[in-house]
C-alpha cells in the first residue's frame, strides 16, 4: 500500500552509501526506481523498489532522480552518456529535478547543473558527510546548491537522509562546501596522527594524550574516533584513503583554477600518496598516520 504523500522517485548508485540512502526513502513510503551496475544490494532488494536496466528508465518513471556516484567521469556517463538521465528527461511533461548526491568537481556540476536547465530541469548539487554510519542512521551533513525553490521542494526528502541540511548558494555551492569539508578533514586528521606520534616519540602513552586532549580545546570528532583508531590500529575502512585524494586533487585543481594556494592541503595530499605507496589505498583514512610514523620511525602503537 501506497503512502498518502508517496513521491516516484529514482536513486542511480546504490553502493556503500547510496543502498542505505535509497532505502531511508522506501522507508519513507516512497515509490523507487533504481538502477545500479552491480547487483542490488540487500537494503534495497529486501524492500521494494523496481529495478532499472538503464539511467533513462529511471528518469522517464521518476520525478526526483538522486545519484550517489563515485566521481565527475561516473556522473557525467550517467547524465549524459548512452541510455543516461537526460535521453530520460527529453520528453518529458513535467519539470523534473536531478539531485547529485556524489563528491565531484564544483566546476563540472556547475556545467551539469547549466545543460539540465538547457532540458527544462532542475539541478540540485547536495553532496554529504557522515560516511557509511551517517548514512545507516540517516544522521548524514548535507551541503546543498542550486536553485534555492528547487532545493526547497526537495528538502523534505532530504530529510529522510540527513539531519544538517543547509542551502549554501547557487549551482556548486555544494561541491564546494563538500571539498572545503574534506580539507578539514584531512588537515585534522594529519595534526592528530602528528600529535600522537609526537606523543608516542617522547616516552609517553598516546592513549592517554588522546584521553587528556578529549576535554580541551583540540577536541574534535576526529580525535575522538580517528584518533581511536590510530591508537587501536583499526584501520579497515570507513572512508578509503583512494577516495579521500579524489576529493583533495578536486580541492587542488579548484584552487590552482582560481589562483590560489593551499599549502597544508597539498603537503597532506603527499602523506596519503606515501600510504598509497604502501599499498595503502584501501585503508581508511586514518592510516594517514602510518606516512607520519615512518617519517618519525616510531609507531604510535605496537
Amino acid at each position: 500500500m501506497s503512502h498518502p504523500e508517496s513521491r516516484a522517485l529514482g536513486f542511480i548508485g546504490l553502493g556503500i552509501m547510496g543502498a542505505p540512502m535509497c532505502a531511508h526513502l522506501i522507508d519513507a513510503g516512497h515509490t523507487l526506481f533504481v538502477h545500479t551496475r552491480s547487483r542490488v544490494p540487500e537494503a534495497v532488494a529486501s524492500r521494494r523498489a523496481t529495478h532499472c536496466t538503464t539511467a533513462r528508465g529511471v528518469a522517464e518513471r521518476a520525478e526526483v532522480i538522486f545519484l550517489m556516484l563515485p566521481d565527475t567521469p561516473d556522473v557525467e556517463r550517467v547524465l549524459f552518456g548512452p541510455d543516461g538521465v537526460a535521453e530520460g528527461l527529453k520528453n518529458a511533461t513535467t519539470r523534473k529535478t536531478v539531485v547529485d548526491m556524489s563528491s565531484i568537481s564544483p566546476i563540472a556540476t556547475r556545467g551539469f547543473a547549466h545543460r539540465m536547465a538547457a532540458l527544462g530541469h532542475d539541478y540540485v548539487d547536495a553532496p554529504v558527510s557522515g560516511g557509511e554510519v551517517g548514512a545507516k542512521s540517516a544522521t548524514l551533513s548535507i551541503m546543498a546548491g542550486g536553485d534555492e525553490g528547487a532545493f526547497g521542494r526537495i528538502r523534505p526528502l532530504l530529510q529522510h537522509m540527513g539531519q544538517n541540511i543547509t542551502w549554501v548558494g547557487e549551482a556548486g555551492a555544494g561541491q564546494t562546501a563538500k571539498v572545503a569539508n574534506q580539507i578539514v578533514v584531512a588537515l585534522t586528521i594529519e595534526a592528530v596522527a602528528e600529535a600522537l606520534v609526537f606523543a608516542a616519540k617522547a616516552g609517553v602513552d598516546p592513549a592517554k594524550v588522546r584521553q587528556a586532549l578529549l576535554g580541551g580545546f583540540a577536541n574534535s570528532k576526529i580525535l575522538e574516533v580517528h584518533g581511536e583508531r590510530m591508537v587501536k590500529r583499526t584501520f579497515n575502512p570507513g572512508f578509503r584513503i583512494s577516495l579521500h585524494q579524489k576529493d583533495l586533487a578536486l580541492a587542488l585543481d579548484s584552487a590552482r583554477a582560481l589562483g590560489m594556494a593551499l599549502p597544508n592541503t597539498a603537503s597532506t595530499q603527499q602523506l596519503f600518496s606515501a600510504c598509497v605507496a604502501q599499498g595503502g589505498a584501501g585503508w581508511d583514512h586514518s592510516a594517514l598516520v602510518r606516512a607520519i610514523e615512518a617519517l618519525a620511525g616510531q609507531a604510535v602503537a605496537d
